[in-house]
């Protein structure tokens, strides 16, 4: 007997449980999500999930440009 009641098919969150929001992206460097979308992301449908899980990947080099640190404060 299988429980097909209880059976979700749905996307998975992305989270990856590196939860900072660039400042200037304004995008989560964990899981590349903008805050908008990770406030709603219980409430979107699995299709508009999927959407913006597959767009999630050309995300990143939005944010592949180190910030902070010394040369961040250095005048150049």
């Amino acid at each position: 007997m299988t429980d097909e009641i209880w059976a979700r098919r749905e996307v998975d969150s992305p989270c990856i449980k590196i939860c900072v929001i660039h400042p200037e992206e304004r995008l989560c460097v964990g899981c590349y999500r903008s805050i908008e979308e990770i406030a709603t992301w219980s409430r979107l449908t699995p299709a508009e999930r999927g959407a913006i899980t597959a767009d999630l990947p050309a995300r990143a080099p939005r944010l592949s440009k180190r910030r902070g640190g010394r040369l961040g404060r250095l005048d150049r």
